[in-house]
C-alpha cells in the first residue's frame, strides 16, 4: 500500500466524507483515459476512483470546507480524519523514539567493544602475533563474509506507486506524511486483504463507482450535480440577488437555514410569525406578508402543504400576485398537482414574472443536512439563476423542461415511496401476528436487495413505537391521492396506489395525521 496523503473534497452521493489516497487492489484496473486516483472516503468506508482535479490538500482547505459544510456525517468524516492523523502522529513519534533508543544502545555496545578490542589488542598484541601462524592471521584478517541482515534490522519500506510518486513530487509534496510500516500494515492493507476479482468487491465499492462514472459521462443530461458542483469549487459562491421564502415547514425551515449559511440574504414569511423568530436571530429579515416580500426580492420560493395553500398563497390578500411586477422572480416548491401549478404560472408571466416549479424530494432530516433533490420545470433561466440556492438546500437538481411536468415526476416518485411505506407497515404486522420476529425481518431485509437508510429508519420508528413526524402522514396521503387523479387523466391503472391510500386514510381516521408516515403500521394493528 502507498504512503496515504489525505485531500478535502466531497463525495458524489448522499454522504459527505473526506478521503485519503491509497492503493488500489493488483487486480482493479484504472478508468482509461482519465488522470484519478483511487480514494479512501472517511466516514463512510467506501473506496472509489476520484479524478485529479477534485482534489485538495486537507491541511490548507480544513478550515475553509468546515466553514460552508453541514450535516452531522460531514463531522463525522472530520472527526475521523483528525482521528487517523493523531494515531499516525503517535505511532510516528513511538517508532521515532524507539529507533533513537536503540541507535543509541547500539552506539554505546559498539564503543564498549571496541575500547575492550583496544586494551586487549594492547595487552596481548605482541604475543598474539607472535603465536599465531601466518596462515591463521590471514584468514583473521580476511573479510567476513556477507550474509542476509538480521530480521529486525530490515529496511522497512512500502512500496508506493509511480502514479501517487508523480503527484506526491508536486506542488503537494508538503502535505505528504508518511505513516510507519504497522500503520500501514494494520489500517490500510487489511481493506484489501479478501477482495478478489471485480465481481467480488463490496456492493458499496461497486454502487459508488458506477454513481461516478454516471457523473462523469458526459450524456447532456439536463440535471445539475449539485453537491459535486461544490466539492469541484471548493464552496458556494451565493447569488447577489435578494431572496425571499414563504413557508417555515418541516421542508422550509431547513432550506431557509442553508440558504442562511451559505450566505445568501434571506428576507422570510410564515403564516405563524413566530416561527420567523429563530431564522431573524441566524440573519434573515422578516417580511409581513407575502406581496412584500416578493415585491422587496429579486427571487421568492415557497414551499407549502398543498394545492389550496398555494393558490391562496398566491391569489389570496396581500398575496404573492400583488407583489409580482416585470422581472421579478417566483419559485414554488411545493407538491403539488399539475393544473395548479400551471395556472399559477399563468397567472405570475401575466403579470411579467417569471415563474419556476421546484418540488423536493426527501424529509425534515434531508432538508436540514441540505441534501435534497430538486425536481425544476418552467423558466430555464430562472432555473440557472437559482443555482447557489440549489446548491444549498440540496445534492441533485434537474430540470424537467416545461410547467407540470416537475409536478407529476414529484407525485410519481412520492406515489412510490408512500406505497413501499405501507408495504412495509404490512409485512411487519404479518410478521407479528405469525409469531416471527420483527427484528429479525429488519435484519433479513437490510442484507438484501431492499436495503436503503429509508427502510432502515422507517422499520426502526415502528419498532420503538416513535412516530414524530419526519414526513407527515396526512402529506403522503395528499400525495397518493393526487398521484391516483393524475393517472385517472390518462386512463393508466394505479391499483397498488389506490390500495396504500386506503391504508393511509384508515390511519388518518386514527387520528395519525400529524405523525409520521410510518405512523400507517397502526392502521394494521387497529
Amino acid at each position: 500500500m502507498a504512503a496515504v496523503s489525505l485531500r478535502l473534497v466531497r463525495a458524489a452521493g448522499p454522504t459527505e466524507t473526506r478521503r485519503g489516497i491509497v492503493n488500489p487492489p493488483k487486480d482493479l484496473k484504472k478508468p482509461r483515459g482519465k488522470k484519478c486516483f483511487f480514494v479512501k472516503f472517511f466516514g463512510t468506508e467506501d473506496h472509489a476512483w476520484i479524478k485529479v482535479e477534485q482534489l485538495k490538500p486537507y491541511h490548507a482547505h480544513k478550515e475553509e470546507m468546515i466553514k460552508i459544510n453541514k450535516g452531522k456525517r460531514f463531522q463525522q468524516a472530520v472527526d475521523a480524519v483528525e482521528e487517523f492523523l493523531r494515531r499516525a502522529k503517535g505511532k510516528d513519534q513511538t517508532s521515532s523514539h524507539n529507533s533513537a533508543d536503540d541507535k543509541n544502545r547500539r552506539n554505546s555496545r559498539k564503543v564498549k567493544k571496541n575500547m575492550g578490542e583496544g586494551k586487549k589488542r594492547v595487552s596481548s598484541g605482541s604475543s598474539e602475533r607472535g603465536s599465531k601462524s601466518p596462515l591463521k592471521r590471514a584468514q583473521e584478517q580476511s573479510p567476513r563474509k556477507r550474509g542476509r541482515p538480521p530480521k529486525d534490522e530490515k529496511d522497512l519500506t512500502i512500496p508506493e506507486s509511480s502514479t501517487v510518486k508523480g503527484m506526491m513530487a508536486g506542488p503537494m509534496a508538503a502535505f505528504k506524511w508518511q505513516p510507519t510500516a504497522s500503520e500501514v500494515r494494520t489500517k490500510i492493507t487489511p481493506l484489501y486483504s479478501s477482495l478478489g476479482d471485480r465481481a467480488k468487491l463490496p456492493v458499496c465499492y461497486q454502487a459508488i463507482t458506477k454513481k461516478l462514472k454516471i457523473c462523469e459521462e458526459e450524456t447532456g443530461s439536463t440535471s445539475i450535480q449539485a453537491a459535486d458542483s461544490t466539492a469541484v469549487n471548493g464552496s458556494i459562491t451565493p447569488t447577489d440577488k435578494k431572496i425571499g421564502f414563504l413557508g417555515l415547514g418541516l421542508m422550509g425551515s431547513g432550506i431557509v437555514s442553508n440558504l442562511l449559511k451559505m450566505g445568501h440574504t434571506v428576507t422570510v414569511w410564515n403564516r405563524t410569525a413566530e416561527k420567523c423568530d429563530l431564522f431573524i436571530q441566524e440573519g434573515a429579515r422578516l417580511g409581513r406578508t407575502p406581496a412584500e416580500v416578493v415585491s422587496t426580492c429579486d427571487i421568492t420560493f415557497a414551499c407549502v402543504s398543498d394545492p389550496k395553500a398555494a393558490k391562496d398563497l398566491v391569489l389570496g390578500p396581500s398575496g404573492v400576485l400583488q407583489g409580482i411586477r416585470p422581472g421579478k422572480c417566483y419559485v414554488d416548491m411545493s407538491t403539488v398537482d399539475a393544473d395548479t401549478v400551471t395556472e399559477l404560472a399563468q397567472v405570475i408571466v401575466s403579470r411579467g414574472g417569471r415563474f419556476l416549479e421546484a418540488p423536493v424530494s426527501g424529509n425534515q432530516q434531508l432538508s436540514n443536512d441540505g441534501m435534497l433533490v430538486i425536481l425544476a420545470a418552467g423558466d430555464r433561466g430562472l432555473y440557472e439563476d437559482c443555482s447557489s440556492c440549489f446548491q444549498a438546500m440540496g445534492k441533485t437538481s434537474f430540470f424537467l423542461g416545461e410547467v407540470g411536468n416537475a409536478a407529476k415526476m414529484m407525485l410519481i416518485v412520492n406515489m412510490v415511496q408512500g406505497s413501499f411505506m405501507a408495504t412495509i407497515a404490512e409485512g411487519l404486522t404479518l410478521a407479528q401476528v405469525t409469531g416471527q420476529s420483527q427484528q429479525t425481518l429488519l435484519d433479513i431485509l437490510n442484507q438484501g436487495q431492499l436495503a436503503s437508510i429509508f427502510l432502515d429508519q422507517k422499520c426502526q420508528n415502528i419498532l420503538q413505537g416513535n412516530f414524530k413526524p419526519d414526513f407527515y402522514l396526512k402529506y403522503i396521503q395528499k400525495d397518493l391521492r393526487l398521484a391516483i387523479a393524475l393517472g385517472d387523466a390518462v386512463n393508466h391503472p394505479t391499483p397498488m396506489a389506490a390500495a396504500a391510500n386506503e391504508v393511509y386514510k384508515r390511519a388518518k381516521a386514527l387520528d395519525q395525521s400529524d405523525n409520521d408516515m410510518s405512523a400507517v403500521y397502526r392502521a394494521y394493528i387497529h
